[in-house]
């Protein structure tokens, strides 16, 4: 009699157990049925997508949190860009001109006069026009990439580099001799708001995933400054801890977790948390490191050794170097960009007036294309994404 009153018990709960399935919203029969064969079982459970930072008010947020290159993949071209020739932009300093290279024949093609010393080829926040820094000219130099054809030049003072808030609101102008931040309208380039620093040589930076900071070197007194993009305000300053260090460019990790810094003096790159804005740790790559390029997979970063003639490979999953290219017969690989394929890293030789093509899975140099004077910051254009943050090319 005992073991019947269990038994009965049980049926009732699950008859009540059923019941109430039963009124839940849209179960009908089918759905009855697939609730109860769901008891013990484990329904599949898809893998916690990594969570979008809240970023700076009008920034397109990165495609990818877990990698902020999402975007630049092998000619994944912007409609806006997808019908410009394929072209390399050199500006060399000491004559005054922009070199136009045919990257399919390794020639130049066109030869533009500019102002007084052309440091950098710099694509504009919306990517229609390439801005060239003409820094002891005091002005800008549009050039349509369309046509290849020079536009009238802007007054800006002391434009040594140029870069773009994230939000396509504003250039930012490094005024390396005038020790200025100046926050421009990104299209008219009206001065909006002027930043006075007190360290001496700005000229690179980059942003951080969210947009809402930019991390930027200082060449002459070997400090890094870190800016509140929003507030156009320097927050934090520190100094690196090498005697007579020389910061130039700047990169962002693809996980947006670390900011890398070649410093030509101390021969190597620096690794800084951009959060915590702490003392970097130091890689070291080669004499004269200058220039810091990702590739078109995020995996690798080429690093130019100036001082050397030299292409240091870092790894970001292995965290550290796995290759070293020399370029025959010397040379002083400088600044540039990597082909919209991947398969081409272009450098500026700054002492020896020519240009590098070098194949990114060989390192082998595939031109040594002769330029003018001193050639700088050159620009490959296009290249894929979906804005530009400034310099030879910093895409999102």
């Amino acid at each position: 009699m005992h073991r019947n009153r269990n038994l009965t018990k049980r049926a009732l709960l699950a008859g009540a157990v059923l019941a109430a399935l039963a009124v839940l919203p849209g179960c009908d029969g089918e759905s009855k049925n697939t609730a109860h064969e769901a008891v013990g079982t484990q329904a599949a459970v898809k893998p916690a997508q990594p969570k979008q930072a809240d970023g700076l008010p009008g920034m397109p947020p990165v495609l990818d949190p877990r990698d902020v290159y999402a975007a630049d993949r092998p000619n994944k071209l912007s409609p806006v860009v997808k019908d410009f020739p394929s072209r390399v932009y050199v500006p060399n300093t000491n004559s005054n001109t922009v070199s136009v290279i045919d990257p399919k024949t390794y020639t130049v093609i066109e030869t533009i006069r500019v102002g007084a010393q052309p440091q950098h080829v710099v694509p504009s926040w919306d990517m229609k026009t390439l801005w060239v820094n003409n820094d002891r000219g005091n002005t800008l130099t549009p050039i349509d990439p369309r046509t290849g054809k020079a536009g009238k030049t802007v007054d800006v003072h002391d434009p040594y580099n140029l870069y773009f808030t994230p939000d396509g609101k504003y250039a930012i102008v490094m005024a390396s001799l005038d020790r200025e931040l100046v926050f421009r309208d990104a299209h008219t380039m009206q001065r909006v708001r002027t930043e006075p620093v007190s360290c001496y040589g700005v000229n690179h930076a980059d942003f951080s995933p969210d947009g809402r900071y930019f991390i930027v070197s200082c060449e002459f007194s070997g400090e890094l400054l870190k800016v509140d993009t929003a507030r156009m305000k320097v927050i934090a300053q520190e100094k690196l801890p090498f005697r007579g260090a020389m910061p130039q460019d700047v990169k962002i990790s693809p996980d947006g977790k670390r900011f890398y810094i070649a410093d030509m003096v101390a021969n190597g790159v620096w690794v800084l948390d951009g959060d915590k804005f702490t003392k970097p740790t130091f890689l070291p790559t080669g004499k004269g490191c200058h220039g810091l390029y990702v590739s078109r997979d995020s995996r690798e970063m080429y690093i130019s050794n100036r001082g050397e003639g030299t292409i240091s490979v870092f790894d970001f999953a292995q965290n550290g170097l796995t290759k070293k290219w020399r370029l025959p017969h010397g040379g002083s690989p400088d600044m540039g960009g990597v082909s919209a394929d991947g398969k081409v890293l272009w450098l500026s030789g700054r002492y020896n007036s020519e240009v590098y093509a070098i194949d990114t899975r060989t390192g082998v140099q595939l031109a040594r294309i002769p330029v003018g004077s001193g050639p700088h910051g050159l620009a490959v254009y296009p290249q894929p994404g979906r804005y530009s943050l400034g310099h030879t090319g910093i895409f999102r």
